[in-house]
């Protein structure tokens, strides 16, 4: 599965900074309101020093990474859900991300106006909840509308339905988010999938902060991550400006200054890995011969037919079995032919649980 991150936040936080830093994009960035007027796209590869290993080993022709896709829409601003500004027009583009990322701005910049007046990023983040909160309620409200005149012909059939909602319009209406009412019953976690609410998404809070507050980044970065434990959700500091800047240096450069001030990775696989944890996806590996080294990124718990039907749609519906070993096994042995003579690597069935850094061979009957 391709991870998809949306980026939201109030006019001015960064977003399309952040945005490019990750994509090395060209999103217009401006020290005013509204600059991403059409939402901006970008595939990147996640970063995993396994693969490249793996690539070293193998020698082959292609090396595929696990990729992410991040959505970068227009600022939300007090009243979105009405139409107040543009952000309201683009939500629709990050219903479908798997993991929201909140911009909270938290550096000071007297040449970039906040589109508040003031610079609080747990205030920022409250009026960005609400905002979403409303929009949710909005959907909730058509599809109980939509509910009502179905069930005049078949009550029976929609009452469990009409009732979930209106548990779920209640709690929206009380400035609650959709998560928590989702997270009981597979009603709930299936009309949270259809409806694509906003607030029923996972988190992860991205304080942004002056190079010269990294690497903690600071008294507001703390209370971004206060808010983040609150509410079971994950935080990350990073400094969108200097990821930009660093975007453009050659790579070994850019390391080495990232270490100077006290970072251990790039923006991208700081984000990149939190969206990893709060959506509790693994990286399992494939190895086709000498042609092509790839990286996959699945839900912990996958079993290994459905890891293998993410290579191929005929792999899982003819699954036969996988042939298994860890990576790091497989790197002390130093190749796939070494580590089968020495029976390191293991044959798996329909009920193996894929493991995080399994590099998986699958067998199959094609159709």
């Amino acid at each position: 599965m391709a991870l998809q991150i949306g980026i939201v936040g109030l006019p001015n936080v960064g977003k399309s900074t952040l945005f490019n830093a990750l994509t090395n994009a060209t999103a217009d960035v401006a020290a005013y309101p509204f600059t991403t007027i059409e939402p901006n796209r970008g595939v990147v590869p996640v970063p995993d020093q396994r693969l490249e290993a793996l690539a070293d080993m193998v020698g082959p022709e292609r090396v595929t990474p696990a990729t992410v896709e991040f959505v970068d829409i227009a600022g939300l601003v007090r009243g979105a859900h009405r139409g107040e500004g543009l952000g309201n027009q683009f939500l629709g583009h990050i219903r479908t991300v798997d993991a929201i990322a909140v911009v909270c701005r938290c550096f000071t910049d007297p040449d970039i106006a906040h589109v508040e007046g003031r610079i609080d990023p747990v205030q920022d983040a409250e009026v960005l909840d609400l905002e979403l909160i409303l929009a949710d309620l909005e959907v909730t409200e058509r599809r109980i509308d939509k509910i009502r005149s179905a069930a005049r012909a078949r009550p029976r059939e929609y009452q469990e339905e009409a009732r979930v909602l209106e548990e779920l319009r209640e709690r929206l209406e009380a400035g609650e988010r959709a998560r928590p009412w989702a997270e009981h019953g597979p009603v709930r976690a299936r009309l949270a999938r259809e409806l694509q609410l906003l607030t029923a998404k996972k988190r992860i809070y991205v304080a942004n902060v002056a190079e010269t507050a990294l690497p903690e980044g600071g008294e507001r970065a703390k209370e971004v991550e206060r808010l983040a434990e609150r509410e079971g959700a994950t935080s990350v500091v990073l400094s969108a400006e200097l990821e930009a800047e660093l975007g453009e240096w050659p790579s070994e450069d850019a390391a080495a200054y990232r270490a100077e001030v006290g970072l251990k990775r790039s923006g991208l696989a700081t984000l990149a890995k939190a969206g990893y944890r709060v959506l509790d996806l693994i990286t399992f590996f494939t190895i086709a011969g000498g042609e092509e080294v790839r990286a996959w990124s699945t839900e912990r718990g996958t079993q290994a037919p459905q890891a293998a039907g993410q290579v191929h749609s005929q792999m899982e519906a003819g699954f036969i079995r996988a042939e298994v070993i860890p990576f790091k096994k497989l790197q002390a042995v130093g190749s796939w032919q070494t580590a089968r003579d020495q029976g390191a690597v293991r044959v798996k069935g329909r009920d193996y649980v894929v493991q995080d850094g399994d590099v998986c061979l699958f067998r199959f009957s094609p159709a």
